[in-house]
């Protein structure tokens, strides 16, 4: 396998800056990082979707919304609301303190318990977070996305064969669930199984609800493989010009870091003699 020696640090470090990248694409329009939910109900209108919002112009949703908040912190949607836009700019020590806040509130709601691990997460909070998305997990209606966020988090602290079961699990109940296969397939690309990854992630990108950040991920994997002309198409698709330009961009930067390609090759001539 092409990637077989080089360091998992490596590799996660270039995972991350690309999640980023597509947090970055939506937001110029964004990342694995990320699905952007909104719950209804104590949301201020916008101009537009908040998938095709400017950085400068999610920074002046997340004020707005967090008026909102300010009025009523016990109003869960609010909360909720407010916690996500926070995350979403990168706030994630502030998304973590208005979680825990509505938390307090309200202890027993699966959902609040759910982005309340989400947030814990993001902040770095692994630990807590499995336990916090554990209390929101009951055994007798078992939530998809629950079992999805958790492999997310047990990947991050470096126990694969648990995290995949939680997605197979997860699979099980939500099939061909894209954000799902797209996780899975983000598991083996930690694990330096490029060939794999690329399986999972291609089929996510297939499913009919797929969104941007599972064909990020996608190219990712393709990129990582030495075929980024190939990457690159897929980076651009169903994104505006400047959208398209700025992922490719920062896709190329990161995969050109410390001289990664000329790494991999000589991984690959290594695996071929």
């Amino acid at each position: 396998m092409a990637a077989h020696n080089i360091p998992s640090s490596r590799i996660r470090h270039i995972l991350g800056a690309v999640a980023v990248a597509a947090l970055l694409a939506v937001s110029l329009a964004g990342c694995a990082t990320q699905k952007k939910e909104l719950t209804t109900g104590s949301i201020p209108k916008f101009d537009k979707p908040v998938q095709s919002m400017t950085a400068s112009e999610l920074a002046r949703a997340a004020d707005s919304i967090g008026n909102a908040y300010e009025k009523n912190p016990k109003d869960r949607n609010a909360g909720l609301n407010y916690a996500n836009m926070l995350r979403m700019t990168g706030r994630n020590s502030q998304a973590l303190a208005v979680m825990q806040q509505v938390a307090i509130s309200h202890p027993s709601d699966r959902e609040v318990l759910a982005a309340y691990g989400k947030a814990q997460a993001a902040a770095g909070q692994l630990e807590q977070a499995l336990a916090t998305i554990g209390r929101a997990q009951t055994p007798d209606r078992p939530d998809w996305k629950l079992k999805s966020a958790e492999g997310a988090i047990l990947d991050q602290l470096g126990r694969a064969p648990e995290a995949r079961q939680r997605y197979r699990e997860a699979l099980d109940m939500q099939p061909n669930e894209p954000s799902v296969l797209s996780n899975l397939g983000m598991s083996y690309l930690l694990a330096k199984d490029l060939k794999t990854a690329e399986t999972y992630l291609r089929s996510a990108s297939t499913q009919p609800t797929a969104d941007s950040s599972v064909r990020q991920n996608l190219a990712l994997a393709v990129g990582l493989q030495g075929r980024f002309p190939e990457a690159e198409q897929i980076a651009m698709q169903e994104l505006s010009p400047a959208q398209a330009e700025a992922n490719v961009k920062y896709l190329r930067s990161i995969l050109s870091q410390q001289n990664a390609w000329q790494k991999l090759a000589k991984e690959e001539d290594k695996g071929t003699n």
